[in-house]
């Protein structure tokens, strides 16, 4: 039986990664979430009766609750998702992302330095960690080009400068103590258990409810779009083949528009939930937050060629697959919109 440990495994990415640890038999996985206004306990409800998954409600900056976790259940490999990820919320508050994603990591780090210094020769052999980043780090792309991983990092809101920040504590923690780290930058996720303050879910909950449809500046502002579960299975390649103290960046090569993404989800709600209005009719221009970068595109071919992965989900079928599943499950949104977070604008600074 192969443990796991996943930091942020009630999160929207995190979450899709448990279920698909799951789906392998020999497969045990204990989730540490802080279960903040983004994590979710019934992301996890699918899996709540299978005995394989562990739950514990916990801080990623708590250096005692991991070096319980880690001596208590021994993992074999961890997963760090755990992560404040939103760019609006780091530019209204930016302190809660200093401490998770730097300050936080760096105790993952230093405990697992710890965990792993204590290891039989074997399993120390066979450890692994993979921090999970961002394409954000690298900053903004012009209209060519694309993020490779010899990119040089130029983050250009609090949320980056921090992921860049547990970035190089990663590396640094291989080039200084041997911990066999991994790390990875992905481009924009979508999918299922997504927190409805991001783009995707929030067009959709505010269609379905006639809602004004904000986009952004003129909406030009270009993302690579993933499948969340592309990305899963591209992070378990990367823990089980990729090369110790490398990075890996994960992409789809599915560049769109903010508006055309807007616009690609009122069209899907018109064909599956029909309205008296198109769903375009809702769209309007708001101001732009700031330090908007203009676009980001992944070059994914290090990982495509040393480790075999590619995405296996076009992005209009991801984009179905997404848009069906919130409209099959009105009562998980329902739960998270009567929660901390009811759709409002975020990004326009606030308190720090």
């Amino acid at each position: 039986m192969t443990q796991y440990l996943v930091t942020g495994g009630a999160g929207f990415i995190g979450s899709n990664l448990v279920h698909r640890l799951l789906e392998r038999r020999n497969a045990r996985v204990v989730v540490l979430d802080l279960l903040t206004y983004a994590g979710n306990l019934d992301n996890l409800a699918a899996a709540q009766h299978d005995d394989r998954l562990v739950f514990q409600q916990g801080d990623i900056a708590d250096r005692g609750l991991l070096d319980h976790l880690l001596r208590e259940h021994c993992p074999n490999a961890v997963f760090n998702l755990a992560a404040e990820t939103h760019v609006d919320r780091s530019i209204d508050g930016p302190r809660s992302f200093v401490r998770t994603n730097l300050v936080g990591t760096f105790e993952l780090l230093d405990a697992v330095r710890s965990y792993w210094s204590e290891l039989d020769p074997v399993a120390r052999d066979s450890f692994r960690l993979l921090h999970v980043s961002t394409d954000e780090v690298y900053g903004s792309l012009g209209a060519d080009g694309l993020f490779t991983e010899a990119n040089r990092y130029a983050p250009n809101s609090p949320y980056a400068a921090t992921k860049a920040g547990a970035d190089h504590l990663v590396r640094a923690f291989f080039h200084t103590y041997g911990l066999p780290v991994l790390t990875t930058n992905c481009s924009n996720n979508f999918g299922p258990y997504q927190f409805p303050e991001k783009l995707v879910p929030l067009v959709v909950l505010n269609a379905l409810d006639d809602k004004t449809l904000p986009v952004y500046g003129d909406g030009k502002n270009v993302r690579d779009w993933l499948y969340v579960m592309d990305h899963c299975d591209a992070l378990l390649a990367v823990i089980e083949r990729g090369r110790c103290g490398e990075t890996y960046n994960i992409g789809a090569r599915n560049e769109r528009t903010t508006l055309q993404m807007v616009e690609t989800v009122c069209d899907l709600l018109d064909e599956l939930r029909p309205a008296a209005k198109p769903r375009r009719d809702l769209i309007r221009f708001v101001q732009d937050r700031p330090g908007h970068d203009l676009r980001y595109a992944i070059d994914a071919s290090k990982l495509e060629l040393e480790l075999g992965w590619r995405p296996s989900v076009a992005f209009d079928e991801g984009m179905r697959r997404t848009v069906q599943w919130y409209l099959d499950n009105s009562t998980w949104c329902q739960r998270i919109t009567e929660g901390v977070y009811r759709r409002q604008r975020l990004g326009l600074g606030g308190n720090v």
